[in-house]
């Protein structure tokens, strides 16, 4: 019970938002008594916190499977957008966001969670395109792995982002070519191509 409660809460709080939600509304939508609620989570925090892990954990399997795929290394960045987009159905409402308003603990320690796991898979991203000719061999890995988690995390932030002007999917994708045009070889930037006009098809 204690797990259907998790992924329960995580598909609310993520269509609908962390503070908008509350244990009533999962407990009705579960069909459930309030009080059950209780016995596994001692308040709406700490359910919180645990429907956040269950998504971290959910979105960092599926990046492991991709990348087990080991795929060029910019289809690879294509492929785990493409995962991400599917996962966080943040079109309407920014979880994010009101996670770091509302709960900025659990926030920062999912930030230092993601950071972690984005900053090993973006180096090993771009070590990999070095060595294959995809992307420069000048390249400083650790400022590029920082730039770039900082510019994925940066453009969530509906205040400089709009959502009615600037739609999530749009905005991810003009991020992902925006920081491959910047380290592609001319090779690399072949392949890159290929992929701008997949998209645009």
């Amino acid at each position: 019970m204690r797990e259907k409660i998790i992924e329960k809460a995580a598909e609310l709080f993520i269509n609908l938002g962390f503070k908008s939600v509350t244990m009533d509304d999962i407990a009705q939508e579960m069909g459930i008594s309030k009080k059950t609620i209780y016995t596994h989570f001692k308040n709406k925090t700490a359910l919180v916190k645990e429907a956040v892990m269950h998504m971290y954990h959910l979105i960092t399997h599926g990046i492991d499977c991709i990348r087990a795929l080991e795929q060029n290394p910019i289809e690879e960045l294509y492929a785990i957008k493409k995962f991400a987009m599917t996962r966080l159905k943040d079109e309407k409402s920014s979880p994010q966001y009101q996670l770091q308003k509302y709960y900025p603990e659990i926030y920062s320690l999912l930030k230092e969670k993601q950071f972690e796991k984005m900053h090993e898979c973006t180096v090993a991203n771009l070590e990999r395109g070095i060595a294959q000719g995809l992307y420069r061999e000048n390249l400083d890995v650790e400022f590029v792995s920082r730039i770039y988690f900082i510019g994925v995390n940066g453009i969530k932030d509906d205040t400089l982002f709009p959502i009615d002007q600037f739609p999530k999917a749009q905005l991810f994708e003009a991020y992902l070519e925006y920081h491959l045009r910047g380290i592609v070889t001319k090779e690399g930037l072949k392949t890159l191509k290929k992929f701008i006009n997949q998209q645009s098809n």
